[in-house]
């Protein structure tokens, strides 16, 4: 896969530029088209250019998750030359809380940050930024857009600069400040179109924030001529309704969010006349529940295993969903992506079936850890990367997700991989869906809690899930507590809340 030499934001306006009068932007408050999308990003750039932004600055965004103003000034930047990072206005903790000033402190110090653009619901966030940092100039996005010029804003590609400083979702913990080159994300745009055009323009809704996972999907929908539709967060019946409303034929979701549909099975049903593709990612699917989703969507779903640093590396296809045995995998390598399973010397490949470490070679890989070189060095080796996931691959090369390094709780004399438990969970009938974490205890040290939401109408009691996880696995696997939960808390990009799940059971 080569990068290309045209900029894609270059691209992007070509295409927008192409259909002037038809809709490409949609929210609840209305349609953005072509012609708008264009001039608004051209107005932006001319703007920043004006306020001292060039190649090789840092422009930080401080907008609602899914609203154009985010879309603009990525652009925008990006058009100048600019890195981009996010300080997310949503916290990942939870959809109604915002990141703290200190948090958005650190990310304007690392990354040399000196011009915030904000939109009006967070202007005061950024007059609070601005006092505490005399050097940090604050624009307003509307303004931006008011700006005009004969001349056009103009910037050299130039692949090995950073476009992005992204936050990793820190549903663990403390996020990193991943970079990736204008390179990676222009291929990262490039495989999301997939091959050639599709029969009719897509329609994409995106339910997560723009800024993260869907952000090169959004990018290379609208450079290949389809349109999108912002939702701020999924709530199913609002979701239906708008793909009803905007035929969408593509949408992507969270795992969780995956599960609310097939629990409502007579809702989602009203989804299906216009659906093409169903993505789906973020968290580890339990089987049943996709053999579930297979027989409510067919051959729409697509699952995608990727993450911030390595992009997308394996899907399971449409195909592959119709072959029951295939569906505790992730499906199988990119054609782009060289995926090897690694002994902890991370030299040795393990044989099929042996669980190992993932390690990814690909054009669409992150360039490093911000300000973290050591963790780099860790990560980055000759070209290949590490992810910290512990996988096998199976006869047939599906690769089978077992847990995460670190990510185990040394309980009942045990090595417990959390996935490992919840895997069995949700094979139970009951289960919706579950969440195993750490918790310290003061007499017994660490050990393992779940969290459970049951499907609706189904009773079911904690000594039941013992006895399940005792016959799958065995009695040291049980966790000491069980909490069942209405729903589960989900980040902002839907995947389950280990952080505050903690804090609730402390």
């Amino acid at each position: 896969m080569e990068t290309g030499e045209a900029h894609y934001v270059r691209r992007l306006l070509d295409a927008l530029q192409r259909r002037p009068g038809r809709p490409v932007l949609y929210r609840p408050e209305g349609a953005t088209t072509g012609g708008e999308l264009a001039a608004a990003i051209l107005a932006t750039a001319i703007g920043l250019t004006r306020a001292g932004v060039a190649r090789g600055e840092t422009v930080a965004v401080l907008t609602e998750p899914n609203v154009p103003a985010m879309l603009v000034t990525r652009y925008a930047a990006h058009l100048l030359g600019a890195t981009v990072t996010h300080v997310r206005s949503m916290n990942a903790r939870a959809d109604g809380e915002h990141l703290s000033t200190v948090a958005r402190r650190r990310v304007l110090n690392a990354t040399g940050a000196r011009t915030l653009v904000v939109d009006a619901a967070n202007a005061g966030r950024g007059r609070e930024l601005a006092a505490a940092a005399p050097s940090l100039t604050v624009l307003a996005a509307d303004e931006l857009r008011q700006h005009r010029s004969n001349l056009l804003p103009t910037a050299a590609w130039h692949p090995n600069d950073i476009a992005v400083v992204d936050l990793t979702s820190g549903s663990s913990g403390d996020p990193k400040l991943v970079q990736q080159t204008f390179g990676a994300r222009d291929n990262r745009i490039r495989v999301s179109a997939g091959d050639g055009s599709p029969d009719w323009p897509v329609t994409m809704l995106s339910v997560t924030p723009v800024s993260h996972a869907t952000a090169t999907m959004v990018d290379a929908v609208l450079i290949g001529g389809g349109a999108v539709v912002l939702r701020d967060g999924f709530d199913l019946d609002e979701v239906v309704d708008t793909i009803v409303r905007h035929r969408v034929t593509d949408v992507y979701l969270a795992v969780p969010h995956l599960y609310q549909l097939v629990d409502r099975p007579e809702a989602a049903r009203r989804a299906l006349p216009s659906l093409r593709q169903v993505l789906y990612s973020g968290t580890y699917a339990a089987p049943t529940r996709v053999a579930q989703a297979v027989k409510l969507f067919g051959e729409r779903l697509t699952q995608l295993y990727g993450s911030t640093e390595a992009g997308g590396m394996c899907t399971l296809t449409p195909l592959d969903h119709t072959e029951p045995e295939l569906l505790p995998s992730v499906g199988r390598p990119f054609s782009w992506v060289d995926l090897e399973i690694r002994e902890a010397d991370g030299r040795t490949a393990t044989p099929r079936g042996v669980t190992g470490e993932v390690w990814v070679r690909a054009a669409t890989t992150m360039a490093g850890y911000l300000g973290d070189p050591a963790l780099t060095a860790q990560t980055m080796h000759d070209g290949w990367m590490r992810t910290g996931d512990l996988a096998r691959f199976d006869r047939y090369g599906y690769l089978h997700l077992v847990g995460r390094i670190g990510s185990v709780i040394k309980a009942n004399g045990l090595k417990i991989h959390p996935s490992t438990v919840e895997r069995v969970l949700l094979a139970h009938p009951a289960v919706a869906d579950a969440v195993v974490y750490d918790r310290r205890d003061p007499r017994h040290g660490e050990t393992a809690h779940a969290a459970v939401q049951l499907r609706p109408g189904v009773r079911c009691g904690a000594a039941q899930l013992r006895d399940h996880i005792a016959a799958g696995l065995s009695p040291a696997h049980v966790p000491a507590g069980f909490s069942f939960l209405d729903a589960l808390p989900l980040t902002v990009s839907g995947k389950p809340d280990r952080v505050a799940l903690r804090a609730a059971a402390d």
